[in-house]
């Protein structure tokens, strides 16, 4: 998505910037998605953080994903049960995104009838930018 918002024209709850993700909101913001992956025993990683969780070492490194994945689990919100700012959404897809590095994450699905969307779908990385700081990976079927 190419949409840009001037920061006070978002209404939505932004992440809260870490010293362990902000080389991951830097990436996205450059429309890359970036994962971890532990040197020391090969484990990858999505959320980032400070130590595998497999081994426990803190060697370890960021590479791009190739930002492609399938639709692993999903639900299709149809009332404004969060954040009002979700209200103009609806009815909008909230997935967990199984990624061909293997690892998973939750995203929302965009560009796609709700109704058509199914477990096993092929989808790939979008980014919605939402101030100037930051942009929010989403995914749409590919």
């Amino acid at each position: 998505m190419k949409t840009m918002l001037l920061e006070n024209e978002y209404k939505k709850p932004l992440p809260k910037i870490l010293p362990e993700t902000e080389k991951y909101w830097q990436a996205a913001r450059r429309h890359e998605l970036i994962l971890q992956r532990c040197k020391t025993c090969g484990q990858i990683m999505y959320f980032p953080r400070i130590v595998c969780f497999k081994c426990l070492s803190d060697d370890i490194e960021w590479f791009k994903s190739k930002g492609y994945g399938t639709i692993y689990s999903y639900t299709i919100i149809h009332y404004q049960i969060a954040h009002k700012s979700f209200e103009p959404d609806v009815p909008y897809i909230y997935a967990i995104i199984e990624l061909d590095e293997g690892v998973r994450m939750i995203s929302n699905v965009t560009n796609i009838d709700p109704l058509k969307v199914k477990i096993g779908m092929r989808v790939k990385v979008t980014f919605e930018d939402v101030t100037d700081e930051v942009s929010i990976p989403k995914f749409e079927p590919s």
